[in-house]
């Protein structure tokens, strides 16, 4: 299936891109720009870019590597920051 008419780019060479990408390094995290990156391609209007991430989603590859899972700081962390101040400052 076609997913970005600008750029000729279908989900096989999106799974393609990523399978290439999860083989070369196993902790990359992977982005829509360096699909498009890796396949030579820019992204051209924007139109395709649901479609594109939808596409990216249903492959297995795609999952954010264990050893980078859980490095979001949560709501504790962030209610840490605040020292106190008033709000309008």
């Amino acid at each position: 299936m076609i997913v970005c008419h600008c750029q000729r780019i279908s989900d096989r060479d999106i799974n393609a891109a990523i399978d290439w990408m999860r083989a070369s390094d196993e902790t990359a995290i992977i982005t829509p720009g360096k699909i498009y990156h890796a396949l030579g391609k820019k992204p051209d209007c924007g139109g395709c870019m649901k479609l594109f991430v939808a596409s990216m989603r249903s492959n297995s590859n795609l999952e954010v590597p264990a050893e980078l899972r859980g490095l979001r700081k949560t709501g504790i962390d962030m209610e840490r920051r605040y020292e106190g101040r008033a709000e309008s400052h």
